[in-house]
């Protein structure tokens, strides 16, 4: 056998023929059983209330379980009253401790209610898998309850299992983690197609709660790759990073959240600025914030000097890289002081703040002594930011450029092409890349920058490149011809505020450039889609989340409150069973009312194809990795009976 070597090593988990005979038999049950769900989501851009509940509620998947099993059974009011309890179990354990009578009674009843649920989102998977997604501890007493059958002989047992988990005083435990346990099995595989970053309060959350999830990936977007640039120590990323959440009023996530320290910022803005009213830099308030209540009046004044200092930032670094054809935004050195205009593009502009105080009309790209020393506190904030740093290492661990899986293909922003449909041809470290080998150049760049930088082709500070796929035209990531930050905040006329599309945004409305992008990627046209993030899906106007005659979908429909009023809806969620496929269009999520109580509004669903045979784990990618599994063990059984290797008792 010329794997003896493999086999070898295989032997010390199975040392004998009955262990590798049980190890196939596990694995051939598994593939007998239905693909489990896949749920698909885009741009949560830190919205960790509506992301979590949408994740909880399983897009609406586990009211209709619930509807199945209680329709004839309880009321509309008592079958909501379930759902809100799967979906955010503290806060109704909370209301029910305060109006029910007989607490210990309706803790009884809703345990028989959740075990039955639960049973009904574990039918897809092998007993040893539900057990192993159970919580520690309490997983024998669940996995008799939902294993236990309803004869006769068996009932009194059952009601003894609930009664003592009652008796014992860990009722609220044992209902929150049967709740967890409900959600965790009604989705089997999470996919997040990029943009967990900016705008929203609480991104740090939603990687603290994907961090426990049991099955999650990353397809990067714009809006993280910023923030992975900003984690190597990179100005014009740190810059970048810190004016967008400033301008939404998140402190309490950069202060409380990832302890950085902006202190240095505040002060420096202050002393530059204490007479600047900075009225063009007032934040845009989501959320306000529990912890670190800025003044308004100081945040513009922060968000101007962060401002500017990302424009000499990033001055320096287009000047650095002439590859990446960005001088459309050096604007500093292109503005008439005694005029109080700026030329763009050719056309010439009057500015609605004219106050420059740290800028040198002789060199305008240059830091000052102060801005250099609050540029260096903030890289030695963000770069000692534990909890920053494991989030980012965890979207590396679980994350990529792009991504395969059961023959669909992921990723967050746009494939470059030309007008006439070609791949665009993209210069990047002196070297040029076009379709899926400029994507996985990318990806491998991307990882270099952080994990091993004297590795990387990149010339210049750690991280360019990473600031580069924020922003830069051709970048996969970003979509468009330029972004025009400098122009939103300096210029009153909107005509400058324009940011071109690339041809791909076109393109796609049509089935072959969709399909040419499948094959360049390896995959076939006939059963494969694409699932795409990033650009805002604008229902009220009468767009489609669906492109290139059904082989595109793109499922950013804005979660963030931020898109919602230009959107008409709060999001997408992509499902893929073993049955079919389907698009799930959210409604805005309603936060917990002053009584305890919360209105929910179940997602409209539209299934987009119906699969013509059940696919099973066997017709998927993991099925594909057990299938050679089984040929393993089936070898390794051989080489036992064979007297090549010998048994182990």
């Amino acid at each position: 056998m010329p794997d003896i070597k493999f086999l070898e090593l295989l032997s010390k988990d199975y040392p004998n023929i009955k262990a590798a005979t049980a190890e196939i038999i596990n694995l051939s049950a598994i593939l007998a059983l239905p693909k489990g769900t896949e749920y698909f989501l885009s741009d949560l851009h830190g919205e960790h209330e509506a992301f979590i509940h949408m994740l909880k509620s399983a897009s609406g998947t586990i009211k209709t379980k619930i509807d199945e099993h209680y329709g004839g059974v309880l009321g509309d009011s008592d079958r909501e009253a379930l759902a809100a309890l799967i979906y955010n179990p503290q806060a109704e354990l909370k209301r029910r401790k305060k109006s029910e009578e007989n607490f210990d009674q309706w803790c009884m009843t809703v345990l028989h209610r959740l075990v039955t649920i639960c049973q009904s989102v574990s039918t897809k998977y092998t007993r040893s898998k539900v057990r192993r997604m159970l919580p520690r501890y309490l997983d024998y007493a669940m996995d008799e309850l939902l294993h236990a059958d309803d004869e006769e002989n068996r009932l009194h047992y059952y009601n003894a299992i609930i009664k003592t988990i009652v008796e014992s005083g860990i009722a609220e435990d044992f209902i929150v983690e049967m709740a967890d346990a409900i959600s965790n099995l009604a989705v089997d595989h999470l996919h997040i197609i990029g943009d967990i970053f900016d705008r929203g309060a609480h991104p740090d959350t939603i990687l603290d709660f994907l961090m426990e999830y049991h099955d999650v990936d990353f397809q990067w977007g714009n809006h993280d790759i910023v923030w992975m640039g900003a984690a190597t120590g990179n100005w014009a990323c740190i810059a970048n990073i810190l004016r967008m959440n400033i301008s939404y009023n998140n402190f309490d996530m950069l202060e409380y959240g990832y302890g950085i320290n902006l202190r240095p910022l505040a002060s420096f803005a202050e002393k530059v600025y204490g007479d600047d009213p900075c009225q063009f830099f007032q934040p845009h308030i989501l959320e306000r914030n529990e912890y670190d209540q800025i003044e308004e009046s100081l945040a513009a004044k922060m968000h101007k000097a962060i401002a500017i200092c990302q424009f000499k930032v990033e001055g320096q670094r287009i000047m650095a890289h002439p590859e990446y054809h960005l001088e459309n935004r050096l604007i500093l050195d292109k503005i008439d002081w005694e005029a109080g205009t700026v030329e763009i593009d050719g056309s010439v502009y009057a500015l609605r703040d004219t106050n420059f105080p740290t800028v040198d009309p002789e060199n305008p790209y240059a830091l000052t002594e102060e801005e250099e020393e609050v540029m260096n506190a903030l890289e030695a904030s963000i770069l000692n930011s534990e909890k920053l740093q494991k989030h980012i290492r965890f979207l590396y661990s679980h994350g990529a450029l792009y991504k395969k899986v059961n023959g669909n293909l992921l990723y967050h922003g746009c494939i470059p092409m030309t007008e006439d449909g070609a791949f665009e041809l993209v210069e990047i470290n002196g070297e040029a890349f076009q379709g899926k080998a400029l994507m996985d150049y990318l990806d491998s760049e991307v990882r270099k920058a952080y994990f091993s930088p004297n590795e990387s082709g990149e010339v210049g500070r750690m991280g360019d490149l990473m600031w580069y796929l924020w922003l830069g035209g051709n970048s996969p990531l970003f979509g468009k011809a330029k972004m025009t930050t400098f122009e939103r905040l300096f210029i009153a006329d909107k005509a400058a505020h324009k940011e071109p599309t690339r041809p791909y945004y076109k393109l796609i409305k049509e089935r072959g450039p969709c399909e040419k992008i499948l094959m360049e990627f390896g995959l076939s046209p006939h059963r494969s889609k694409i699932l795409n993030g990033h650009v805002p899906v604008k229902i009220k106007d009468g767009e489609s989340p669906i492109k290139g005659g059904g082989l595109l979908y793109v499922i950013d429909g804005g979660i963030s409150k931020a898109y919602q009023k230009q959107t008409g809806i709060a999001g997408y969620t992509f499902i893929f069973n073993s049955r079919f496929m389907a698009l799930a269009q959210h409604k805005p999520y309603q936060p917990l009312k002053p009584d305890g109580t919360q209105a929910f509004q179940s997602p409209e669903v539209k299934t987009v194809e119906v699969l013509p045979e059940r696919m099973m784990v066997i017709d998927t990618d993991q099925g594909r990795e057990l299938t050679e599994q089984v040929d393993n063990m089936k070898r390794l059984v051989e080489a036992y009976r064979k007297g090549i290797l010998k048994e182990r008792y």
